[in-house]
């Protein structure tokens, strides 16, 4: 049956508590992976700062480390940028299976978390000095004389410089998950832990975003708490797709 003044499709039990609309099953299910694959994204170069030398933040210093250390910085790189095409996936997902819980809030925050991932992908870049640039810069840089490099040295100070700043992408991604976590504590099929930890990650994140420049190891707590929630998110997705409409 559908709810009252709710979305059409969405199915309700006996007790008037909305359910996902089954007929996105397979967003619900492609939500889930997507998930899945963002914390793996997120656990590679996780795994690469612990084994590989740390990234230096100054130009010639970072120019020659990236020459030196190519596939670990690429990888990072890619995986970084890279996690924002199925985050797109997952935020399009949570926004749906919701839409019968709260479709304002739900479509807001499904076009904040779509339009930072877009955001993010056009920029091409991440905290940490990632950036597809300064790979173009480290190649110039080996090749350069003496008197050239200095140049290209403050080149990629600026471009580090603009990477590390207050990012409007990770912001609105921030604001994505607070919103969307705000009408999870009404769905039984996400809950209210689910939804105080969105919550609690959401306000982190938005934050450490805004005062990312100096925050320093204080992002940490969002960066922790950022992979978990699409963790859980991903779960419940798949739960929710496999589950049988009653």
């Amino acid at each position: 049956m559908t709810s009252p003044g709710g979305a059409a499709g969405t199915r309700t039990d006996p007790t008037g508590t909305p359910h996902p609309d089954p007929t996105w099953g397979p967003l619900y299910r492609a939500g889930a992976w997507s998930a899945l694959l963002f914390v793996l994204l997120v656990l590679v170069p996780v795994v690469l700062v612990v084994v590989a030398p740390l990234p230096p933040t100054r130009g010639a210093a970072l120019l020659e480390y990236i020459a030196q250390h190519r596939v670990v910085y690429l990888t990072e790189l890619v995986s970084f940028v890279g996690l924002a095409v199925p985050a797109m996936v997952v935020f399009a997902a949570v926004a749906v299976a919701l839409k019968g819980v709260d479709q304002s809030i739900a479509a807001i925050g499904g076009l904040f978390g779509v339009a930072s991932e877009v955001i993010a992908l056009a920029l091409g870049s991440s905290p940490q000095s990632l950036h597809g640039g300064l790979v173009v810069l480290s190649n110039a840089y080996r090749a350069a004389d003496a008197t050239d490099r200095p140049a290209l040295a403050s080149a990629a100070e600026a471009l580090i410089a603009a990477t590390n700043a207050v990012s409007w992408a990770g912001i609105l991604t921030a604001a994505a998950i607070l919103l969307l976590s705000l009408p999870m504590r009404r769905a039984s099929f996400f809950g209210p832990v689910l939804s105080t930890l969105g919550v609690l990650a959401g306000a982190a994140g938005i934050v450490s975003e805004a005062l990312r420049p100096v925050i320093g190891s204080g992002y940490m707590l969002y960066g922790l708490l950022l992979p978990i929630w699409f963790a859980i998110v991903g779960w419940k997705l798949l739960h929710v797709s496999t589950a049988r409409a009653s």
